[in-house]
């Protein structure tokens, strides 16, 4: 395969399979130009709370789910990925089935993973810390409605610079980063993701769950979320040396997915072309 990057582990979460923001073209596009030994599905993989409201599974969805049970088979040259799912709370009806397999894919709510360089790490989505961050049942609804504005602006923002030739960003990401709430509740999170790892004498920990990539080090514990495919198409790495790094595949592979015709809003004046 030309142009194929080696990790000896990638972590992938809040991918929403079955949800309209769902950035499959990406995530496609990035494991086919990626040979991975271990692959770790850190939750959110299939979102069964968008499809529970609207069925929604197009071919490019179905094309990345078979591609990522595909990866654990043995191939030709005899290279296979070791794929391990860590359910979270959009696809909670599979953490009933902790400690079991689904053909070659293992299934554990929760992992410790030690690098090529000994460090051991734990993983999980991440949903296990909504107590500690959850500001009470107002806030988190209001706090849904507004996410849900921020991926209709994202999504409609790209379709347009699209249009433009302009390659994938995320706003939604970036007004994140400017709301003093939502910043206050991605710092009780990491600071509850902290608190875990120490309290397990990990060195790290990797989760997802809040779609807010990042990698911090308090207090000698090294902090990785490994961010989502609905805004930042991000995904979280390890080379051969134990070397940890984020990769945002839309900013280094930046390409034109349109939007169907079919999304688009009657006001606006779009056709469907004949």
């Amino acid at each position: 395969m030309a142009n194929t990057t080696h990790y000896r582990t990638v972590w992938l979460s809040d991918i929403h399979l079955g949800c309209k923001d769902c950035k499959a073209e990406y995530l496609l596009d990035f494991l086919e130009q990626s040979k991975i030994e271990t692959l770790f599905l850190v939750g959110d993989i299939i979102d069964l709370w968008a499809m529970s409201k609207q069925f929604r599974w197009p071919a490019a969805h179905n094309k990345l789910l078979h591609k990522l049970i595909s990866l654990s088979e043995k191939k030709l040259d005899g290279h296979q990925t070791k794929v391990i799912y860590l359910p979270g709370n959009h696809d909670e009806p599979a953490q009933k089935y902790d400690q079991m397999s689904f053909g070659d894919v293992e299934i554990h709510r929760e992992y410790v993973h030690t690098t090529a360089n000994g460090k051991k790490l734990l993983l999980l989505h991440g949903d296990q810390f909504d107590g500690e961050v959850c500001f009470g049942k107002m806030q988190a609804w209001i706090g849904d409605k507004a996410y849900e504005l921020l991926l209709f602006l994202n999504r409609w923002c790209n379709f347009f610079r699209a249009k433009k030739g302009y390659p994938y960003w995320s706003l939604a990401g970036h007004i994140k980063t400017q709301i003093r709430g939502a910043n206050e509740a991605i710092s009780r999170y990491r600071d509850a993701a902290i608190k875990r790892a120490k309290a397990e004498g990990m060195d790290g920990i990797v989760c997802g769950h809040i779609h807010h990539p990042e990698i911090t080090t308090v207090d000698g514990i090294t902090y990785y979320n490994d961010g989502d495919w609905v805004e930042n198409c991000s995904a979280l790495t390890e080379d051969h040396q134990g070397n940890m790094n984020l990769v945002y595949w839309a900013q280094l592979n930046p390409k034109v997915v349109d939007m169907p015709v079919k999304f688009l809003p009657k006001v606006l004046g779009f056709k469907r072309a004949s």
